[in-house]
């Protein structure tokens, strides 16, 4: 990779197919479905457009998937629902579930802070609470910005970084605010709460995502990489600038930098199967599910479809068509978004191989992207 075009990646990190069953009728439910349709094929032909996209949309028992445009770039292969791919920032979604399972355990509670449980991190940091770490109003500054990442990720993009070691662009920094008094979102948060989960039970926190959230939901596809490798078959993730070639970027990053805040790797089914579960009912207990939908005024990175507000590692999309609850994330070479409704029986999952948010990428592509969002929401609200 030329290091000019790698400089570009790191900076940024601050035709249809077929429905998999037919449509009997022409209600709520079918126009929806087609309007999804138009807007991604509208998507893919845009110029600075994601290669391929994959879109699941469940309505109750009934399941659809969309494949358009290319996993890999010049083939004619289809990106598939058991293809491997960066699941981006939706990780935060893992780690929340995490903490919110040993929350019900007992072993962590919402009131729990930095200084109780990582005394090893600053001392002016040691008053902010995991709650205020889930739902990203502690004040704890993001360390992705941090000129030292920058730095280390410029000399050595594929090296090992140790969990503990992930925050020393930060570490030396202040709070941005006092904790609680606003809303920010920051990459930071979800490797502390990674860090405090570990401290709680004296296992690694791969082990804990494992036995707490993996394993239960048989997501046997889904996992933690302390390197750059993907697991094949992969969808192949590009960086595209205008007037060259689109770069494959894949393996270009090693997730250790990223660990809980965004390293996990995962197919287009697993990602919505965990989505129906995390921001439905099958994961977590009704105490908990209250406190994790307790939702502050905040946005998504990048933002998902409508009004947004965040909860505890989830986030609430207000549409005209209806609220629905997941998570967006994006990292070089993909983009992601998963939304559930309140019960959990309609879900979407929708997956590009670019990076795409208002600062990376073609602004032009986020917004249709972001309607593509909003459009695979009402799709899956759609009443048949």
């Amino acid at each position: 990779m030329k290091s000019l075009r790698l400089a570009s990646i790191l900076a940024a990190l601050v035709a249809l197919g077929a429905v998999a069953a037919p449509v009997a009728s022409a209600g709520p439910a079918d126009r929806a479905d087609r309007a999804l349709k138009r807007e991604v094929s509208r998507l893919l032909t845009m110029p600075n457009g994601p290669p391929g996209v994959a879109i699941t949309v469940q309505r109750g028992k009934r399941r659809i998937f969309l494949d358009g445009g290319r996993a890999v770039v010049g083939t004619r292969r289809r990106i598939r629902s058991t293809d491997h791919m960066r699941l981006a920032s939706t990780a935060k979604a893992f780690s929340g579930a995490v903490a919110l399972r040993l929350v019900e355990r007992g072993q962590l509670r919402l009131s729990d802070t930095i200084g109780q449980r990582v005394p090893s991190l600053p001392s002016a940091w040691r008053n902010v609470t995991l709650r205020q770490l889930l739902n990203h109003t502690s004040g704890v500054p993001n360390y992705t910005e941090a000129p030292e990442t920058q730095a280390r990720l410029q000399t050595n993009p594929r090296g090992f970084v140790a969990p503990q070691d992930i925050l020393d662009g930060v570490t030396d920094e202040p709070l941005l605010f006092p904790p609680g008094l606003r809303y920010r979102y920051s990459n930071s948060d979800n490797i502390v709460v990674g860090l405090m989960a570990q401290a709680a039970t004296g296992r690694s926190y791969t082990r804990l995502l494992g036995r707490l959230v993996l394993g239960p939901l048989g997501l046997r596809n889904t996992s933690l990489p302390s390197g750059f490798r993907l697991p094949r078959p992969f969808v192949h993730g590009y960086d595209i600038e205008p007037g060259r070639s689109p770069e494959d970027i894949s393996t270009a990053l090693s997730m250790s930098f990223v660990w809980a805040a965004g390293g996990i790797q995962s197919t287009p089914a697993e990602l919505h199967r965990f989505m129906r579960a995390y921001g439905g009912s099958a994961l977590l207990g009704r105490r908990v599910r209250r406190q994790q939908r307790r939702f502050v005024r905040g946005s998504s990175q990048p933002p998902g479809p409508g009004r947004i507000d965040a909860g505890l590692a989830l986030f609430r999309y207000r549409m005209n068509c209806g609220t629905v609850y997941g998570h967006t994330g994006n990292f070089p070479g993909y983009t992601q978004f998963a939304g559930v409704s309140r019960g959990g029986t309609r879900s979407t999952a929708v997956s590009v191989n670019v990076q795409s948010s208002p600062d990376a990428g073609d602004p032009a592509v986020f917004r249709r992207l972001r309607r593509v969002y909003g459009l695979a929401a009402c799709a899956e609200l759609a009443r048949h």
